[in-house]
């Protein structure tokens, strides 16, 4: 009698239920990242090379030794800032500005994204200070007339946005990356709706 009320108080006892902790969400890779088919204007193709940036660069090296070296030294600069991995998409209306830096050629209508990830935050934020491809932001209270930095850009605190009508940059640090747009030749909506499919991936 003793045991089956022993066995019955056990029964009765309310034992803590063990949730395993939640593992972090993965980050995105840059590759995903960066400008996709889907995220640019009918009438533009994808440049080849356009995924990791060493088949973006080797394949460069084959089109424009020079330009290729010095995105190559530029993208070794942002790899001893503490760089994991990064990634280049380029669409273009003529396949020539394929070669072009960043698909920046005259008239031709282009799209260009980078994407890298770091470490951390603060390897992140450096970088960005630091400027990527050429690209530094303006100092604070020294913005030009089409440059805008910080809050106003949309883009969050460690970003800066270059405006006219030929060329519309943005350039911006969130999470563990860093990442650049370059729409030439092509409208405010374009290039609004460029960042606004890049932030959201940069988890």
């Amino acid at each position: 009698m003793l045991l089956g009320v022993a066995l019955i108080s056990c029964q009765n006892e309310t034992h803590p239920v063990f949730s395993p902790v939640p593992s972090p969400t993965p980050h995105a890779a840059a590759t995903v990242a960066i400008l996709q088919s889907g995220d640019v204007p009918a009438g533009l193709s994808v440049c080849l090379g356009s995924g990791p940036i060493d088949v973006y660069l080797a394949l460069l090296a084959t089109l424009d030794a020079a330009l290729a070296a010095r995105e190559t030294e530029q993208w070794h600069q942002i790899r001893s800032a503490g760089a994991r991995e990064g990634a280049v998409s380029v669409f273009t209306s003529d396949a020539s500005a394929c070669k072009a830096e960043l698909g920046a050629a005259g008239t031709v209508k282009a799209m260009a994204s980078f994407v890298a990830q770091f470490g951390d935050e603060g390897q992140a934020d450096r970088a960005w200070s630091a400027g990527v491809f050429g690209f530094v932001p303006p100092p604070p209270g020294q913005v030009a007339p089409g440059v805008s930095r910080a809050t106003s850009t949309g883009l969050g605190l460690s970003s800066f946005t270059y405006d006219r009508p030929s060329v519309r940059l943005a350039c911006w640090r969130r999470s563990v990356f860093v990442a650049l747009v370059v729409v030439s030749n092509l409208d405010v909506n374009a290039f609004r709706a460029a960042t606004g499919a890049v932030d959201p991936r940069l988890n």
